[in-house]
């Protein structure tokens, strides 16, 4: 089982160390530390003050930063693919030449002044994935508002309870994507696939469907906010795809739209 680290003088070698041992890194006061060029990856350095820290050419991929103080931190040419940013303070950092994709953002999190953060493939309120590859990815709880997911890859990713109110999706991949108690009010959904999908207690409340690819062995059980019209069009899909069971959930797509012909 990991232990806490105390936050009293830290060296870097202190948080290598720990790292090393697997402990954790949460909730420290490390302000001004030089941790340049060190490989933290997947580390959890949550609710920690790295203000004016260099973390220039550093590894976090992975790392969970949540709620953490960056600003004024040199993270130029630093790697924080697929790191959480929610809660981040990164007002007044450098950035320059980080990579930053899929990294997870919120609208809490603070970017530096004319930072193009909706556009370094981050993920969060309306950015710009378009066409993106984010398959099997792991966006739970994602608040995706706004974004522009037109074309997406994200087949087989898990978007329980994720925010997509708004959000752009024609044309995307969902095919067996996890979507269960997602918020899709005002997404649009023009010629998505959702073949195996697993849509259940959706929110479609006036999303448009339109021009649907697909929705064998999508299940619909208990989803709200789908109109009538949108109702009848899902029901006029051919009995095959219809009576298409959904590997995950065992059911059948007529059956969770309660089609008055179960194919």
């Amino acid at each position: 089982m990991s232990t806490s680290v105390q936050s009293h003088n830290l060296s870097p070698s202190d948080i290598l160390h720990a790292y090393q041992q697997g402990q954790r890194l949460s909730q420290l006061n490390l302000q001004g530390i030089d941790l340049s060029g060190t490989n933290l990856i997947e580390v959890n350095l949550s609710q920690s003050n790295l203000s004016h820290a260099n973390l220039e050419n550093i590894d976090l991929r992975g790392a969970n930063l949540q709620g953490c103080n960056l600003s004024h931190a040199n993270l130029k040419n630093s790697y924080l693919f697929r790191s959480d940013l929610q809660g981040c303070n990164l007002e007044n950092a450098q950035l320059e030449g980080a990579r930053l994709q899929l990294a997870r953002y919120d609208s809490k999190t603070i970017w530096p002044e004319n930072y193009d953060y909706r556009n370094i493939n981050a993920v969060g309120p309306k950015s710009n994935l378009n066409g993106a590859f984010l398959n099997t990815a792991n966006l739970r709880g994602a608040d995706l508002r706004g974004a522009n997911l037109r074309g997406a890859y994200l087949s087989g990713a898990d978007l329980t309870g994720a925010n997509l109110e708004n959000a752009a999706l024609s044309g995307a991949n969902l095919q067996r994507a996890i979507l269960t108690g997602a918020y899709l009010r005002n997404a649009r959904l023009m010629g998505v696939e959702l073949q195996g999908a697993d849509l259940r207690a959706v929110d479609f409340t006036d999303a448009i469907l339109e021009q649907i690819e697909s929705i064998a062995g999508a299940d619909f059980t208990l989803a709200v906010g789908l109109s009538a019209e949108t109702k009848a069009m899902l029901c006029g899909f051919s009995s095959q795809e219809l009576g298409t069971w959904n590997s995950y959930t065992r059911a059948n797509t007529a059956q969770s739209l309660g089609c008055s012909c179960d194919g």
